[in-house]
């Protein structure tokens, strides 16, 4: 029997008369039906997290407790998870659990930031006429959070998003993408029986278009913390007023193979982290940058190593690339490789499309024209580009709108340095992949890839506000 689930808000589990239908990802039946949130729902959930907000006490102490609850709540139910992501997500599971034990670290390490959040003392005694004073600063809450989450990691990267705005005593309203929903409720679930105060979680489900809006436009949210689309980030930024924000957005992240890199680290690595989740996660290799020197050495070890992926069922655990997130996707990112081919580029590995499974392809003789080297292509697809003069290469890498993280692959020190210095990154990766990221670490990009920082303790400072406290001494 299709199991049902209802949104959370204010503590309850509550039901609508619209139902939201979840589809398998990979063989395309129905998972599961989520209720669907209208006006009222959206709402009574910004309304409840307002109240409990102003009304709840909620020390910093009882948000470390239910912070690592929910941390200890994941592993404990790991399989589950793991099971549920691969379903609505398409994510092969080895790839679902090791976002699970991602996540896990995720609320811990944020568990630990709730008791460190301080401010500092300010010597104002040093202005002249203020001898008889004492000032410092202490953190406050931003107050109403209203979190928006993608598909592609619906379990760790919608805890980026919860798990420091309520180590830093905020309340949170969350959409979660409308395809993979199910992730956000199960972890509503582990909040309730964590003991999580009624009101500071607030679970809705609907479209961008309703759900989103009406969030965008609602004064009681203070913050918003969004992952996404480049269009909608800019859209959100332009419509929230003087409010404090964060926003991950679009990418296609290049990596330089230069002429004394370890070619075959290099070529390992990057089928792994080109195509792994099919490509769709915000930091995945898209554009290969490789020294003429090492091309062709570089080139048939890298086929080799992609030929090496297991390309299927996500739920054998043998496999490294699964669906995309549905047929629509996998068309597009098909168009765009006809296209591609059109304006003289060569599919050199793969290329074929079986529904919503794309085969890890890599595209060779390509320019920054074409979109799949100057757009975001989320797709298991990789172009590859020769150069011969770092600084001219570096030129080409910055040509692109986006700048989320990128890297470099050489065993000279001093060219590895001069890259990470030009090349136009929020990070930046020396002899490993631009995917590579722990979560403890700032996170965040520059242009058009977004603003502002992840990772719990960077979120926090965000979502915080400083306040000056001064006394003014008698005696």
């Amino acid at each position: 029997m299709t199991q049902h689930y209802g949104l959370f808000i204010n503590g309850k589990w509550i039901e609508t008369q619209e139902n939201n239908e979840v589809l398998n990802k990979y063989y395309g039946d129905l998972f599961a039906t989520v209720s669907k949130a209208s006006e009222k729902e959206v709402d009574d959930a910004i309304s409840s997290a307002e109240v409990a907000y102003k009304e709840t006490s909620f020390s910093p102490y009882e948000r470390y407790k239910v912070l690592h609850r929910v941390s200890d709540l994941l592993q404990a139910r790991k399989e589950e998870l793991a099971g549920i992501i691969t379903n609505e997500a398409g994510k092969p599971i080895k790839q679902a659990r090791a976002e699970i034990d991602r996540a896990t670290q995720t609320f811990e390490i944020a568990a630990e930031e709730a008791k460190r959040i301080h401010g500092e003392g300010v010597p104002v005694q040093a202005a002249p006429g203020s001898e008889n004073r004492m000032a410092f600063t202490i953190k406050v809450p931003v107050g109403v959070v209203g979190a928006i989450s993608p598909f592609n990691f619906p379990v760790n990267l919608v805890a980026h998003k919860i798990a420091p705005a309520i180590a830093a005593g905020n309340t949170v309203v969350l959409k979660p993408a409308s395809v993979t929903p199910i992730s956000s409720l199960k972890l509503a679930e582990l909040f309730e029986e964590a003991g999580l105060p009624e009101g500071f979680l607030n679970v809705v489900i609907g479209s961008g278009s309703t759900v989103g809006n009406q969030m965008m436009e609602d004064e009681r949210i203070h913050y918003y913390t969004f992952t996404g689309s480049a269009e909608v980030g800019e859209k959100l930024k332009q419509n929230t007023g003087l409010n404090k924000l964060t926003l991950e957005l679009g990418n296609n992240s290049p990596v330089i193979v230069d002429k004394d890199a370890d070619v075959e680290l290099a070529a390992q690595t990057l089928a792994q982290k080109s195509f792994a989740y099919a490509g769709q996660v915000c930091i995945s290799v898209q554009r290969i940058y490789i020294h003429e020197d090492v091309r062709e050495q570089f080139q048939s070890a890298f086929i080799s190593a992609t030929e090496e992926l297991q390309v299927g069922d996500p739920f054998d655990p043998d496999t490294d690339v699964g669906p995309m997130i549905g047929e629509k996707e996998a068309e597009r990112a098909e168009e765009w490789l006809q296209e591609a081919k059109g304006q003289g580029a060569e599919v050199i590995h793969g290329g074929n499309r079986k529904g919503s499974v794309l085969e890890p392809t890599i595209v060779s003789n390509v320019d920054h024209a074409m979109k799949v080297v100057c757009e975001e292509v989320f797709a298991p697809i990789v172009t590859m580009m020769s150069f011969t003069d770092l600084d001219a290469c570096i030129k080409e890498v910055n040509k692109s709108d986006y700048g989320l993280q990128g890297g470099i692959f050489t065993s000279d020190v001093n060219r590895a340095f001069y890259a990470a210095q030009k090349v136009e990154v929020g990070g930046f990766m020396i002899n490993d992949a631009s995917q590579y990221r722990v979560d403890l670490m700032p996170y965040g990009g520059v242009k058009n890839s977004g603003w502002g920082k992840e990772g719990p303790k960077y979120a926090i400072e965000d979502m915080t506000e400083e306040r000056l406290v001064v006394m003014n001494l008698q005696g």
